[in-house]
């Protein structure tokens, strides 16, 4: 092959992995502490990343010892329903075996961090005997799929959930190789139909991974602009007649390649409520077929569509469908919903949504959120579901036991709503450093202090209830979906950070980078003349997001400067 039509090497590695084996079962048996380069790549598909801890690597070489690994490990959680008994499974192993803390991810799953290789397979197999799975929520192929995570009883929420099952159940891998290596072999209700071969993604898989979100009419909570493929219910008088369908939408990039940028999804059109897994069907397996497979950076779906035009992409998909797509429906988006706090879910219930700071579930000093959440799971008849804010709702609750969480919460210092800034409530960050290794800086770690420091200056400014998203990532492959934030922080290069403004609220348009490379203690009191602009020029009840849109970067950069 020429230079140009070469695959990937990691393309090689899965054509020859004998459907994602590779040389894991034997690599797990040896007396060591990580995977050969091969495996790494194919430990993804089955839900776990090879990490090592960033802050001890400069020791560890000075002293000329191997790095600190750990592994992530990931659970494909679709719509993010999680019952009592996976909830607890999930906090023990996080203490048996990680580092005691799990973690609500932005795709509505849970990850376990600090996993030792010599405890993974007994990791993998805890998750699998309380019918949750690791296989296929990472890797190319259909990531976790999302969907508002409310359980209001009406039928917009339920047929959301019923898509994101249906689809998340087609896409699921096939292979033999998940219960060989992680479950010696024993097949489990949930993937009784593994077989030899995999009748959608094939010997390669997917080019890239894909990424699949239904949103409820009215509430895009779930940024269903950012993914692959999203679909939005249309309803009749209370009826599903079908779905609007979006595609190619997508965060990641890479700062110095300008070839890779955010793209928000475009309407592919409308379909039949009955044909929403063979137009899914149909999307993935032109991805399949058509993606680049020879530059990994330019593999995911927005890059195809950007290629060669949404027509073109269209005809592709409706030859696959069998069908012509009936025009897109009209779309219109209210602010979206962080759900926190009590809402009437129907039939007697309600729910509850607990914030929490980053996604992270632990238990640190006087806020035991880990402990208040393991009673409230072992006492309470109750069910859970994550949220794409990477929050907590406690569901199904009845009206005699809400006064009981409510106790137990406080019990173990969680604050009430009431007691959490606008800001904080509106902000999240991706992981980043110590274990991410593809982070530049600090996010997680950083944020809340950030918003400490935010806080008193918005406070000073009369905008302490002023509502806007602000995202933070460590680096710019957008997993905190940072690209649709009002104010979004990435990781440019180490200890300084790109500042993006002017998505809106609705998800619907990306931001843009108004300063580079500002060094992250001086994040803050760099915005500080920003707002002050926003306050004195803003027009009634316009965003922050709008705001930055309308008046445009040159007149912000005036201010700054």
């Amino acid at each position: 092959m020429s230079d140009e039509t070469k695959r990937s090497k990691i393309e090689v590695i899965k054509e020859e992995s004998n459907y994602l084996r590779g040389t894991l079962g034997e690599a797990l048996a040896a007396d060591s502490t990580h995977f050969s380069e091969a495996d790494v790549q194919l430990l993804k598909f089955h839900g776990t990343y090879e990490q090592d801890d960033r802050d001890a690597r400069k020791a560890l070489g000075a002293q000329g010892k191997e790095r600190a690994y750990a592994f992530m490990v990931r659970m494909r959680i679709p719509g993010g329903v999680v019952g009592r008994n996976e909830l607890l499974t999930a906090l023990d192993l996080c203490d048996r075996y990680g580092n005691g803390t799990v973690r609500i991810t932005t795709r509505q799953g849970f990850q376990l961090h600090g996993v030792f290789k010599k405890d993974l397979k007994q990791s993998i197999r805890a998750i699998n005997e309380t019918l949750l799975t690791t296989l296929g929520a990472c890797g190319d192929v259909e990531r976790n799929v999302m969907c508002c995570p409310a359980p209001i009883d009406d039928v917009a929420h339920r047929v959301a959930l019923d898509a994101a099952c249906a689809i998340a159940a087609r896409f699921a891998p096939r292979s033999g190789a998940y219960h060989e290596i992680w479950l010696d072999g024993e097949k489990i209700k949930l993937d009784s139909g593994a077989t030899e071969e995999e009748p959608i993604y094939g010997k390669t898989y997917l080019p890239r991974k894909f990424k699949t979100g239904v949103a409820v009419p009215g509430d895009n909570c779930i940024d269903v602009y950012t993914n692959d493929l999203g679909f939005i219910p249309v309803l009749e008088d209370a009826t599903l007649v079908g779905y609007n369908v979006l595609v190619g939408g997508g965060q990641g990039m890479t700062t110095a390649n300008p070839n890779t940028f955010p793209r928000l999804a475009d309407p592919l059109g409308f379909c039949p409520a009955a044909d929403l897994v063979p137009v899914a069907e149909a999307v993935v397996t032109a991805q399949r077929d058509l993606g680049n497979r020879t530059k990994r950076h330019h593999a995911r779906l927005k890059y195809l569509i950007h290629d060669r035009g949404i027509d073109w992409f269209r005809s592709e998909v409706e030859q696959r469908y069998g069908k012509a797509f009936e025009p897109f429906r009209e779309v219109e988006w209210n602010d979206p919903q962080d759900h926190l706090g009590w809402h009437e879910q129907g039939g007697g219930l309600r729910f509850f949504g607990v914030f929490i700071e980053n996604g992270r579930i632990q238990d640190v000093g006087t806020y035991r959120l880990k402990s208040a959440l393991r009673q409230i799971a072992e006492e309470v008849e109750v069910t859970f579901r994550n949220t794409p804010q990477q929050n907590l709702l406690i569901c199904d609750v009845s009206e005699s036991d809400r006064a009981r969480i409510d106790a137990i919460l406080a019990e173990h210092g969680v604050r009430g709503i009431e007691q959490i800034s606008v800001a904080r409530r509106n902000a999240m960050a991706c992981p980043a450093l110590p274990t991410c290794g593809l982070a530049l800086t600090e996010a997680e770690r950083a944020l809340p202090d950030l918003i400490d420091e935010l806080e008193r200056e918005l406070a000073a400014l009369g905008l302490a209830e002023e509502v806007f998203s602000i995202r933070m990532t460590g680096c710019p492959n957008g997993c905190a979906r940072p690209y649709n934030g009002e104010l979004a922080f990435v990781g440019r290069v180490p200890g300084k950070i790109d500042v993006y403004v002017g998505a809106d609220k609705q998800g619907t348009r990306l931001n843009e980078i108004l300063i580079e490379k500002v060094p992250m203690e001086k994040l803050v009191s760099t915005l500080v003349p920003i707002f002050r602009c926003f306050v004195g020029e803003r027009n009634t009840g316009e965003g922050f997001g709008d705001f930055c849109h309308r008046v445009g970067l040159e007149r912000l950069r005036a201010v700054w400067v």
